[in-house]
């Protein structure tokens, strides 16, 4: 049995763990597979009234089909700015603006495109990884520093930091079957 302060400190160490692996979840939403998802220009950060507002707060989107987004601005006189921002958000997309509402048409993703977006995907993988075994290292520092302070016995640092290790390995699993189920989500044509 871990001693209660000892245990708080591994349940904070998978609390970020968790936080990290959520945000990946996030992260992955916003790149982009074979059809049309909402969820790929959400984040897009729209110039309005001098400050930068995400595009779900502005416009109502949606994929009526598989390769199509619409975006359908409440407030029509920023219709312009919108579409400005969604061409200048890297996203390889080119909107059609007919006044009242966007089409962004999805082209079809090339080989070497999906590549790209796998490559992308990794990366995410990586530092949700990284964030991981930083969480692992700071609360392997606060156990032993709590052992020290209240002269807790050695074994116990042992079993913690043995629990906070299961933890980490937990969730590196859990970011490596996100990564390849969104690879094969991207390569799958």
């Amino acid at each position: 049995m871990i001693a209660d302060e000892l245990q708080e400190l591994v349940d904070e160490a998978e609390m970020k763990m968790d936080d990290a692996v959520q945000y990946l979840k996030k992260e992955f939403s916003h790149i982009r597979a074979g059809k049309a998802n909402p969820a790929l220009i959400q984040g897009v950060q729209v110039e309005y009234y001098g400050a930068q507002t995400p595009l779900q707060q502005l416009a109502n989107i949606s994929a009526p089909e598989a390769r199509l987004l619409m975006v359908q601005p409440y407030d029509k006189t920023i219709i312009s700015e919108i579409e400005k921002a969604i061409m200048a958000s890297g996203l390889g997309l080119n909107p059609m603006n007919d006044g009242d509402l966007i089409r962004i048409p999805l082209p079809i993703l090339t080989e070497e495109r999906r590549k790209e977006l796998v490559k992308v995907a990794k990366d995410k993988s990586e530092q949700a990884r990284i964030s991981i075994r930083n969480a692992r290292r700071d609360a392997n520092d606060a156990i032993k520093k709590a052992v020290e302070t209240h002269s807790l016995p050695e074994d116990s640092k042992y079993e913690a930091e043995g629990e906070v290790q299961k933890v980490t390995d937990n969730h590196t699993q859990s970011v490596e079957n996100l990564l390849q189920q969104k690879e094969s989500e991207i390569m799958t044509v």
